[in-house]
């Protein structure tokens, strides 16, 4: 469900008053670690989630749970997320299509901002809802692609012989694996993260 805020927009004498569309604010049924009984590492992590996002809710709940909070950033985002065989500016495309279509307001904060320091351009950041004539290489249109197959929003999502084709001519077996498998880890972490009601959502986000 949609929330809306009233808008009050001085014109000429007049006033006028629109209602526009808010971002849904977390409101999670768990119980939230304050920062001072997090490890010191969360509680960076609980800063810098503050300045970004003005929410802390997901660092407090994983407060809980610290080593899957680290396993999650160290193992899949450091050994494998930023260590493998793609390169850096498709898993980062990837990984902002899928918020985007998701409409996950935290994720798609810091994910351009990851895009950005990954060296995307802006205007691929602008054309990813249109990738296809965008201004993209075949192997991001063939990656962008396979998300689109891979998000949650696709419950009968599957690769077909005509999409197969294009995958097979821009990365091998090996790699096609472990973007499935990047894809796999981000759309079951949003999952989660909206089933807790951990972050905050765009109001398109239809999930």
């Amino acid at each position: 469900m949609c929330h809306w805020k009233r808008l009050k927009c001085d014109v000429g004498r007049s006033s006028v008053v629109e209602l526009v569309p808010v971002n849904l604010l977390p409101d999670t049924p768990l119980k939230r670690v304050a920062r001072e009984e997090l490890p010191q590492h969360m509680q960076k992590a609980w800063d810098q989630s503050l300045a970004l996002h003005g929410d802390t809710t997901f660092i407090e709940v994983f407060g809980h749970a610290p080593q899957a909070y680290d396993w999650y950033l160290q193992d899949f985002y450091s050994k494998f997320f930023y260590s493998g065989r793609i390169e850096r500016s498709v898993v980062e495309l990837v990984r902002l299509r899928l918020a985007n279509i998701h409409g996950c307001a935290f994720c798609n904060r810091g994910d351009t901002l990851a895009a950005r320091e990954a060296g995307v351009p802006q205007a691929q950041i602008d054309a990813l809802a249109e990738y296809e004539t965008g201004p993209f290489s075949e192997r991001e249109k063939c990656a962008l692609a396979l998300a689109d197959v891979m998000a949650l929003t696709n419950t009968r999502g599957r690769i077909t012989t005509a999409l197969h084709g294009r995958l097979a001519a821009q990365f091998t077996d090996g790699e096609l694996v472990e973007l499935g498998v990047i894809m796999a880890m981000l759309c079951g972490m949003a999952k989660m993260i909206f089933a807790f009601d951990l972050v905050e959502k765009m109001p398109s986000c239809p999930l």
